[in-house]
């Protein structure tokens, strides 16, 4: 049985979304994943579709999807990525979450959205070699 990982954050439109794209990409098809927000933006922010794509990663047909609570319930690990609205912040619904504080994309230039892009990167390669090493 595959394990569900789900990537969660506010708007779904940046962070969460680059997450799941990266480990789509870099991880074993022994795992699900999808990604998540509490209050999902209408559309991905633009310039994560542009960053994404400098590294070969197509983010132009992917859309927000609302955290539910069947979401929550069938994964194995959830990660927040970091919340700057603390009312909406998945965490809150979420218990035994993996937090990474990553600063949101949203109004932020282009050099600092690659920089946010390449920490993501990081975070996902150490998280699939921890994944790898408990089974």
């Amino acid at each position: 049985m595959p394990k569900n990982i789900l990537f969660v954050c506010v708007e779904n439109a940046g962070r969460s979304q680059m997450a799941e794209a990266f480990f789509r990409k870099l991880a074993p098809h022994k795992f699900n994943v999808s990604s998540a927000g509490t209050i999902p933006s209408p559309q991905l922010n633009p310039i994560v579709i542009q960053v994404m794509k400098e590294v070969g990663i197509d983010l132009e047909n992917q859309k927000p999807k609302l955290l539910s609570a069947s979401m929550i319930k069938d994964s194995s690990k959830t990660v927040n990525m970091g919340c700057m609205d603390k009312e909406s912040c998945p965490s809150l619904f979420v218990k035994d979450v993996l937090d990474w504080n990553i600063s949101d994309p949203k109004e932020k230039t282009l050099d600092e959205v690659r920089e946010i892009r390449d920490k993501i990167k990081s975070e996902v390669i150490a998280l699939i070699k921890s994944l790898e090493e408990k089974d």
